[in-house]
């Protein structure tokens, strides 16, 4: 078995040296491509200078900048040459032999593509809250692939980490008219094509959020606009975890209405109260002092997530035409 390993990049320089020595010690990390979207931080400089070293590593311009299309563009380069895909975010933290584990959950399991969970990580007070948050159904939901008592099994999506290549091919590759929840629309796309998706808890990685509540309300923006493409172009159900955030910029706004009619903040003040409570619970569980603050960074992903939702409903009332990367097998890409 070959495998593929793609890392979307852009500007992460701060990660890519450890990235790519932990990946170089896996046998089964055949070829490396870094596909930068036009890095101005010494990313490709540093992509370059190792590959001169090491025909393992190999740096592929990403002229559509965004991580779908820099998927995409390696597996055309270079897919043709092995069996699996790996993707990796270059913010990531992975366990040791990643690859190696992936491809062996994949034989023993018959899976065509395997996904893990993602347990945040952090590196100062703001991204404790935020880990706390983010590893707690507060944050997340219950989604099985962002809590640290996943369990291996086959499920509708995950974070992706591994893909038959010929799989990944025939359904249509990543459809890059989706700058976010790309993941999610290609595993429905999977699902409808009769393809398992096994989540692997041996092979799972460690996310570094977002350091800042602006950069964390951005994130969780681009999100939500995600998921409502996804939802408009697959007719999709959504989950009540889902549904949820879509009434707190409602509720924020009736606070901001507070002077016209106090009545009308009510829900919105308990749910703000409610949110800081169960984060100063949810902080005590973590163990951290920052981690109290849980409830600060829910609420921004709450908010930014239904706007950014309730945004692309209005701003593209007719939805967004597919890109996909390959045409696919039928002649035609699922939609």
């Amino acid at each position: 078995m070959s495998a593929l390993i793609v890392i979307p990049c852009l500007n992460e320089a701060e990660h890519l040296p450890r990235l790519l020595e932990a990946l170089l010690a896996d046998p089964m990390a055949d070829l490396i491509v870094v596909a930068d979207g036009g890095s101005s931080d010494g990313s490709r400089a540093i992509v370059s200078d190792m590959a001169q070293d090491n025909a393992r590593i190999a740096l592929l311009d990403n002229p559509g900048r965004i991580q779908s299309a820099g998927v995409n563009r390696a597996v055309a380069e270079y897919g043709d040459r092995f069996d699996w895909l790996v993707r990796i975010d270059a913010h990531s933290f992975y366990p040791e032999n990643y690859v190696s584990t992936l491809l062996s959950a994949a034989q023993k399991h018959d899976a065509k593509s395997v996904v893990v969970p993602m347990v945040t990580r952090a590196q100062g007070c703001f991204q404790n809250a935020v880990a706390a948050a983010q590893n707690n159904v507060i944050g997340t939901g219950a989604a099985a692939h962002r809590h640290t008592h996943a369990e291996g099994k086959f499920v509708e999506h995950g974070h992706h980490a591994l893909m038959d290549i010929s799989v990944f091919k025939r359904v249509g590759g990543y459809c890059e008219a989706m700058h976010c929840n790309e993941d999610a629309e290609l595993d429905f796309r999977l699902s409808q094509a009769d393809v398992s998706i096994w989540l692997e808890p041996a092979a799972t990685i460690g996310y570094l959020p977002r350091s800042t509540p602006i950069a964390l309300w951005r994130q969780y923006l681009r999100y939500g606009q995600g998921r409502a493409r996804n939802v408009r172009r697959h007719r999709g159900k959504m989950r009540l975890r889902q549904i949820l955030p879509l009434v707190v910029p409602f509720a924020i706004l009736a606070i901001l209405l507070a002077p016209v009619s106090p009545i009308l903040a009510a829900p919105g003040l308990l749910y703000l109260i409610a949110m800081l409570v169960l984060g100063i619970l949810v902080g005590m569980a973590s163990g951290t002092a920052c981690g109290l603050l849980s409830g600060i960074p829910a609420i921004i992903m709450h908010a930014a997530w239904g706007t950014g939702f309730l945004q692309e409903l209005i701003t593209h009332p007719r939805g967004v035409p597919s890109r996909f990367g390959f045409q696919a097998e039928n002649g035609s890409a699922a939609t």
